[in-house]
């Protein structure tokens, strides 16, 4: 993914360039040597972002730059492409008005007034579009014709294709910005399930997860790793055979160091099988971020943290029934239980994602077809 978009910065920039000098050699213009010397130092700057030269001056931290070299890359081709066509023929912007139509549709809103400003110059070049379909007993301009209203409306149409490249560049940069908070977010689940394990190893009697169902007067402490021997409460009536033991006593003396370890990596489980069984709704994209890939990342933190939450909540009889389990089977069954419902949780953060990835209309992005009540 790093590697991809380098290697199509470099070949972008090498076809701009070639464009550049046949264009400049079949219609030579006044003064265009300002606008092609422009040119050179975009994409200059654009190899140098593919090619992660060294900053200047240096930094100490150079982490995370794949983000700003995308964006300086994108950028300065854009600017070289926008030069491109101001260097251009009217014939040569003539030939590249369906794509560049293409390209401010998917970039512009319907509502834009540059994109109703760019259909209604392409509408006046003949070029077909779906949504404003030509007039039925419209005459067919001839080509000099077009060539002219290209030249007419020449800045107009720089501009809107610049303004177009603009927003597909602004659409990017929120999807990084969503991805990187998915990413923090994940490190720092990972950092809480980590501390909560390193806590239950250290001091297992801290937040024990064991529960103590009684029976016939007797009780038994049961953790996810371990259970103790039939007793009677202090303060309950004494039967024979069954010794008296502070509750306290043998809670610390059954619990281990392993007790939220466990459970975390049965929660961790039952969310790489959720995450799993979420791969099937994912569809390839041509974003270079990973969103998907850290959304998937995120399920698995945050499984560990919702075993060990929902066996707490369950600890503290907040869930009514459930208050007390009676083998350490049935605590690590509860964790895959709760393991695998942070997909409640996380599924929230999919759709806001998958609302973010939407955003981004790519050529890759299925468009609605057209309404057949209208």
């Amino acid at each position: 993914m790093w590697v991809a978009w380098r290697e199509g910065t470099l070949t972008r920039a090498k076809e701009l360039e070639a464009l550049c000098v046949w264009l400049r050699s079949r219609d030579p213009r006044k003064n265009d040597e300002v606008l092609a010397t422009a040119i050179q130092h975009h994409l200059t700057a654009a190899r140098e972002a593919a090619q992660v030269k060294k900053l200047n001056p240096p930094r100490r931290f150079r982490i995370f730059r794949n983000g700003p070299l995308i964006e300086r890359a994108t950028s300065n081709l854009d600017a070289a492409e926008a030069h491109l066509l101001n260097l251009a023929s009217g014939e040569y912007i003539h030939g590249q008005m369906p794509c560049l139509l293409r390209h401010v549709q998917v970039h512009l809103p319907p509502t834009d007034p540059r994109r109703q400003e760019f259909e209604r110059i392409a509408r006046k070049l003949g070029i077909k579009d779906p949504d404003h379909p030509l007039l039925q007993n419209g005459k067919e301009p001839t080509l000099e014709q077009k060539i002219e209203t290209v030249e007419e409306e020449r800045r107009k149409i720089i501009t809107i294709v610049r303004a177009a490249s603009s927003a597909a560049l602004r659409e990017h940069v929120r999807l990084r910005s969503f991805r990187n908070i998915v990413v923090v977010t994940a490190v720092l689940m990972s950092l809480l399930a980590i501390g909560v394990a390193i806590t239950g190893f250290f001091r297992p009697t801290l937040i024990p997860l064991c529960f103590a169902p009684q029976e016939s007067g007797k009780s038994i402490v049961v953790c996810p790793t371990a259970q103790s021997e039939p007793f009677v409460p202090v303060g309950g009536p004494p039967q024979p055979g069954v010794p008296m033991r502070d509750i306290d006593d043998v809670v610390e003396a059954t619990a281990k160091r392993q007790d939220l370890i466990v459970v975390e990596l049965v929660g961790l489980t039952a969310a790489a099988i959720a995450t799993a069984a979420a791969i099937r709704r994912i569809k390839g994209s041509s974003e270079r971020y990973g969103l998907p890939v850290a959304l998937a990342a995120l399920k698995l933190p945050t499984g560990a943290i919702t075993a060990f939450l929902g066996l707490l909540l369950m600890r503290g009889q907040f869930v009514p029934g459930l208050s007390a389990l009676d083998t350490s089977a049935q605590i690590l069954a509860w964790a895959l239980v709760f393991g695998y419902a942070q997909q409640l949780f996380t599924r929230l953060v999919d759709q806001q994602g998958q609302t973010v990835l939407d955003n981004v209309r790519g050529a890759d992005r299925p468009r609605p077809g057209p309404n057949p009540e209208t």
